[in-house]
């Protein structure tokens, strides 16, 4: 077994798969000063995501909660349904918006009036949605990290040659020395997105859910990839594109939930113009032209990890088309019918009906599941 492991991690770091032919692992030793990355150096970025989940929760706890309080954004109570083992059943296994003809169906079979049958599915719907306060804590969350971040990025790149010539993230490659400030520009962001993938399962789910799985896959192997074979130059160009608009986003959606209508308004259009620019722009005609055209002329055999690097680009701009499309739709709704709303999120239902009304429980049925054949055969 343990000459099994061995030979799969021989081929797995095989030379000709990471670096170019000119090079072997031994010219990327440290030497005279010059550092370089090394592969097991992104086992750091696993602590240091739960370092990064610590942050998460004082951001939240000790300047989201605070700020939302300002802002009066409160943590609403929200009434829950009458148990109920038959409806909860159907809601879990059958839908979550029955039809008019079965929710009378399922009203006979509770013996409960229909009206109650529908205020019961609303308020079971509710439930299933995040709170104004969970938005705006994770929103605030992601602003401060993009905003951090895409600072942190500018800094360390304003005075790098190739910060404005994509030429030069080639030049002297794959014999380029790593910077601190590159290392820790690289951890940091890694950290982030294993966060975020930790916290996939209690993070708000919206439309786009996965899409933003692939996304958050495809950046952690992106990264990964561009730090073993030393692509780091063309790497912190990525990350700074992508940063670069985010909190914009997330600033948007702050001001959105304290029901700031007009900054919301101008935050987010700002956002739409630096989406288009870096995302759909800069993105394909600066980085990928560096990554797909221009690595070509510095290297003249080409490995494996050029085509998992580039693949994982060609994917993340998949999905800038994709979140464009949605940008563009609520674009439209805003300039032509005057309405900013994220067609990513469902909005939580009016819950109208009072708690009057008075239902009679039937043991013998509330105690039995219904499925949705069973429910059609009981109206015939």
């Amino acid at each position: 077994m343990a000459y099994v492991l061995k030979t799969l991690n021989s081929w797995f770091w095989w030379e000709s798969l990471w670096i170019p032919a000119n090079c072997t692992w031994a010219d990327l030793e440290d030497h005279d000063g010059i550092v370089f990355p090394k592969p097991y150096q992104l086992y750091a970025t696993i602590p240091y995501a739960f370092v990064m989940l610590m942050v998460r929760f004082l951001i939240e706890r000790y300047i989201a909660i605070p700020l939302a309080k300002v802002l009066g954004i409160k943590n609403v109570t929200r009434v829950k349904p009458q148990p109920n083992a038959v409806l909860e059943n159907y809601f879990r296994k059958c839908t979550k918006h029955p039809s008019q003809f079965e929710i009378q169906g399922l009203a006979k079979k509770c013996n409960w009036t229909v009206r109650l049958v529908e205020k019961w599915f609303r308020r079971r719907r509710n439930l299933e949605f995040p709170t104004m306060l969970q938005k705006f804590k994770e929103a605030c969350w992601r602003f401060s990290f993009y905003l951090t971040s895409s600072i942190a990025g500018f800094i360390f790149l304003y005075d790098k040659p190739w910060f404005y010539d994509i030429w030069q993230v080639w030049v002297g490659y794959p014999f380029q020395s790593l910077l601190l400030s590159q290392y820790w520009y690289y951890m940091a962001e890694i950290s982030f997105y294993w966060s975020l993938f930790f916290t996939l399962g209690t993070d708000i789910k919206r439309k786009d859910f996965t899409a933003h799985v692939i996304h958050h896959s495809a950046a952690i192997v992106l990264m990964a990839c561009s730090w073993c074979s030393n692509y780091v130059r063309i790497g912190t160009l990525v990350m700074i594109v992508h940063d670069s608009a985010d909190f914009w986003l997330e600033s948007a959606k702050i001001f959105n939930y304290a029901r700031w209508e007009k900054t919301c308004n101008v935050l987010f259009i700002i956002f739409s113009v630096v989406f288009f620019i870096t995302r759909l722009i800069l993105f394909p005609f600066w980085i990928l032209r560096g990554t797909l055209y221009l690595s070509t002329y510095y290297s003249s055999t080409i490995v494996t990890a050029y085509f998992i690097f580039n693949g994982q680009l060609l994917i993340l701009q998949g999905l800038h088309l994709y979140w464009g499309y949605f940008v563009l739709k609520i674009l439209n709704k805003f300039l032509f019918v005057k309405v900013l709303k994220d067609d990513r999120s469902d909005e939580e239902e009016e819950d109208s009906l009072t708690d009057n009304e008075e239902c009679t429980k039937n043991d013998s049925k509330n105690g039995c599941g219904l499925s949705r054949h069973q429910l059609l055969n009981n109206n015939h």
